[in-house]
């Protein structure tokens, strides 16, 4: 059957109210697109930014209604639930029903990371396995955000794109979804570990490892029950504060001459990082993207 969709652009800070005014009408559904982007095929991250619900600064909300909702109705009780909305900021139209899971998906594209790595949705196919075939994260996509990866993912990514992992052991600490643990081992570890304080994580970590064919040499934990076994390869995406608190229990899990990489860092905060972090490891260097920063090193 078809729908009525209702579409209005506001600005992040109003997106709450506006999302439970739109319940609060009966949508039936309710979703948000970057109102600036420039094509429609731009990215999403696989994975939220550390420590935060990633948004667009301008937000386009599209609220799906059964197809005989009253139009004029929708509109003053959106007047009185949202003062400050002006009704030509409303668009109506008819929608056709349809798959909306995989008019969802189809909008996104493979994204590289480094020489090897590619993340692809489980909607494409990649290459044939041949000499030159990628090496293959299937992720679906996590929360929108517009410009593709978030950057301290894709920092942590292009770094493990440029190790020699084969026969390794890597931590991952702050796994989320996995997506560096699962990536350490497509690009040859023989063995991750992934550490998170959320048990919600750990299960979609196992869940997206057990879909990509290495959940049988990916081990899951929380902090509490992590082995202390010093790893051949480490690295941490949390947030700084974190970062800095945990540097002794990073540096040992960390086997000597170990490589490893932190981010989760805004520029600006690398300083103190860099000082606290010398005390255990060396060749320290910064590599920056946007506005973010990862460090890495060697384990002394």
């Amino acid at each position: 059957m078809p729908f009525l969709e209702l579409s209005l652009i506001v600005r992040a800070a109003r997106q709450p109210a506006v999302e439970d005014a739109l319940n609060e009408l009966g949508a039936l559904a309710v979703t948000l697109q970057d109102a600036d982007a420039q094509t429609p095929d731009e990215q999403a991250i696989f994975e939220p930014g550390v420590g935060e619900l990633p948004l667009w600064p301008t937000i386009t909300l599209h609220a799906l209604f059964d197809e005989h909702a009253d139009r004029r109705g929708l509109s003053a009780t959106l007047g009185e639930l949202l003062p400050w909305l002006e009704p030509d900021q409303l668009l109506f139209r008819e929608v056709a029903d349809q798959n909306w899971e995989r008019v969802w998906m189809d909008q996104y594209r493979p994204m590289p990371f480094g020489r090897r790595l590619w993340i692809y949705p489980w909607n494409i196919e990649p290459p044939a396995n041949g000499d030159d075939a990628p090496v293959v994260v299937r992720l679906d996509p996590g929360l929108a955000f517009g410009s593709g990866t978030h950057p301290t993912t894709a920092l942590c990514l292009e770094w493990l794109d440029g190790l020699e992992l084969t026969g390794k052991t890597v931590i991952d600490y702050g796994c989320g979804s996995g997506i560096l643990a699962i990536a350490a081992l497509k690009l040859g570890a023989a063995h991750a570990t992934g550490i998170d304080n959320d048990p919600q994580a750990l299960t979609a970590s196992a869940d997206n490892a057990q879909r990509n064919g290495v959940a049988e040499r990916l081990a899951l934990s929380l902090p509490q029950d992590a082995v202390a076994q010093p790893a051949d390869v480490f690295l941490a995406n949390i947030l700084a504060g974190p970062l800095l608190e945990l540097a002794p229990t990073f540096a040992a899990a960390a086997k000597p001459r170990a490589p490893f990489a932190i981010s989760g860092i805004l520029a600006g905060q690398q300083d103190e990082l860099l000082r606290h972090y010398a005390e255990w490891f060396d060749e320290l260097r910064v590599d920056r993207r946007e506005d973010w920063v990862r460090i890495s090193g060697r384990r002394r």
